[in-house]
């Protein structure tokens, strides 16, 4: 078996050289994927977007127990949602619409059930009502994308991308995860997982490096290559490390948030929350990640989000969404059965 290709060593994490003065990144708060996935979809809905920040909101009274004030607060999402009913359709083309409108009706429903369980000071019942809610923002914002946002550079025509989002199941030997690896904002790097998904090439593969609190790394092939060998060239395949930014119009490639001076950046895919994808390249090179991937055992107690160095340093491409309790028992004991593209498959294209 080929050597791992270890992108996340101690000493890149830790001691990397930084201009005195430079803070940490400030990093996004949020650490569900699913807010994360939503907060990333390249759209401008402003009406539909608040109305989602406002209910995410609501974790603060949550935690703390103060029932008045979430009543009170799922009662402007009702309002609000009310109030800007017409002018959210309006939002959405005409072939759209008729999908947009029934989630906006189950929505309406869907609030009052969130609405009930504040009343009633369940707690179990309130989270499992507002992620439903939720889940009908999150489609009819998905119902907004237009056109692929950016241009991915010529260099890269060889290499597959993932055009939007694929959902995949990662079936293990303690269990099944799922997972959503997102196009919009890594489209080669996910693309890359999908096109090696597709091909069983992660089938049989064991968990090669397993950290508490760190990372559960797979995908280095049986023999000497340390990555995919595309069968055609004979080479091992590369893809480049890609970032995007909050608020850039396109990825960085194959430079880190120190190469470009830009310490404080935000990425629009943060490794902010338990379970996210990382792609693994090597400690010499940016653009060497072939096939290696590892998941993030993000812990907020030692590394609080946006507050790591793997951000800016590593390619996130998407998020575990379930099975959390799977991965928390995967070790280098474990391996990987098989990993299976669900949704999305549409969206992988072999080259530019």
């Amino acid at each position: 078996m080929g050597g791992l290709a270890v992108l996340l060593s101690t000493t890149l994490l830790l001691t990397g050289a930084m201009p005195a003065g430079a803070a940490l990144p400030q990093g996004n708060a949020v650490k569900d994927p699913e807010a994360i996935l939503r907060n990333a979809l390249p759209i401008q809905a402003a009406q539909l977007q608040g109305l989602q920040r406002l209910l995410e909101a609501t974790s603060d009274d949550l935690r703390a127990k103060r029932w008045k004030p979430l009543s009170t607060l799922v009662g402007r999402c009702q309002s609000q949602l009310s109030a800007q009913h017409d002018t959210i359709l309006q939002s959405f083309n005409e072939k759209d619409l008729p999908r947009a409108t029934a989630l906006l009706d189950d929505l309406r429903s869907q609030l009052q059930e969130v609405a009930a369980a504040a009343e009633a000071r369940d707690r179990d019942g309130f989270l499992a009502a507002r992620r439903t809610a939720l889940s009908s923002i999150g489609a009819a914002e998905a119902l907004l994308v237009g056109d692929f946002p950016f241009a991915i550079p010529s260099e890269f025509d060889a290499l597959p991308r993932l055009l939007g989002r694929a959902t995949l199941t990662i079936n293990t030997t303690q269990g099944e995860l799922t997972a959503v690896v997102d196009g919009y904002n890594a489209p080669l790097t996910a693309g890359a997982f999908v096109d090696l998904a597709q091909r069983k090439f992660y089938d049989d593969l064991p968990f090669t490096r397993a950290e508490d609190f760190y990372v559960l790394q797979s995908g280095d092939p049986k023999g000497d290559a340390m990555g995919y060998v595309d069968p055609k060239t004979g080479q091992e395949r590369h893809v480049p490390l890609e970032i995007r930014i909050v608020g850039d119009p396109a990825p960085l490639y194959n430079e880190t948030f120190e190469d470009v001076g830009r310490y404080k950046a935000e990425p629009v895919l943060p490794f902010a929350t338990y379970g996210t994808l990382g792609w693994a390249h090597s400690d010499e090179a940016l653009d060497d990640g072939s096939s290696q991937f590892f998941f993030f055992l993000y812990e907020p107690e030692l590394t609080p989000a946006g507050l790591n160095l793997v951000d800016g340093r590593n390619a996130a491409f998407g998020y575990v969404v379930d099975g959390f309790d799977v991965l928390e028992e995967l070790g280098v004991d474990d391996r990987i059965l098989s990993v299976r593209v669900v949704e999305g498959a549409e969206n992988l294209k072999a080259q530019g």
